[in-house]
């Protein structure tokens, strides 16, 4: 609780504070579905010994730019484009970390978000310095920069369990799928199967696919080919996946 005579001492003249400003950034886990495993998008910190975790790898992300950034989000989504040069069809906050030994350089709070991506090459102006990792080896062998390593499994926590009751995963897909291959984007998310006629029946009734005028050719039977219905948030679903068994 913020008492009388603090905010006296905050406020010394028109809008000046006295109290020092915490460094401010956004962070972005950005996820995809590369080579049939979960992956995430992360850079590499400049080699530089005067910057802090030299060489290291890092979520995407920076500084709030006061004069370019109305808000928080409008921060994420330039974040988001310059590393990957498109804008992400889903894009949601995760949450906050702050402390005043996150980052050498003083007290620091960054803001997380987390964006769907389907899988294609980096076209922004950092691509040099980012690569796609799995996602157990992004938690593994690699040591990651400040608190990243928190804040990416927290994502992939929160990235599981809505996959559970939403369609999140047809963020992931290209323009054009057929139901088992959306089906495995799912399994390969929650990391365990589904049963195939129950999750036909549930995407059919949503309202989330809607057919195209073209089927996929191959060595067996033609398959029906399904687009993403124009939705600008996810669907619910009133109860989750059950493992097949």
């Amino acid at each position: 609780m913020v008492m009388a005579d603090d905010r006296e001492k905050a406020l010394d003249g028109p809008g000046r504070l006295d109290f020092p400003r915490p460094l401010t950034t956004v962070d972005v886990v950005i996820f995809t579905v590369r080579e049939g495993v979960l992956q995430v998008l992360l850079i590499q910190r400049p080699a530089d010994e005067d910057e802090p975790f030299p060489a290291a790898w890092a979520l995407p992300g920076g500084f709030v730019d006061t004069g370019r950034d109305a808000d928080l989000q409008s921060c994420a989504v330039r974040k988001l484009k310059d590393k990957t040069g498109v804008v992400s069809p889903y894009l949601e906050q995760l949450g906050s970390w702050g402390s005043a030994t996150r980052d050498p350089r003083g007290w620091s709070a960054t803001h997380a978000y987390f964006a769907l991506l389907p899988a294609a090459p980096l076209a922004g102006a950092g691509a040099a310095d980012a690569r796609w990792f799995p996602v157990g080896t992004s938690k593994g062998k690699l040591k990651l920069a400040f608190d990243h390593a928190e804040i990416l499994e927290t994502a992939i926590q929160r990235l599981r369990s809505k996959v559970e009751y939403t369609s999140l995963p047809a963020y992931l897909m290209p323009p054009e799928f057929t139901l088992p291959d959306l089906q495995r984007v799912y399994e390969i998310v929650l990391d365990r199967p589904l049963e195939k006629s129950a999750f036909r029946t549930r995407m059919l009734a949503a309202d989330l696919i809607e057919p195209v005028a073209r089927m996929r050719k191959g060595p067996n039977r033609p398959a029906q080919l399904y687009r993403l219905k124009k939705t600008k948030s996810p669907i619910y679903f009133a109860r989750t996946f059950n493992p097949p068994g």
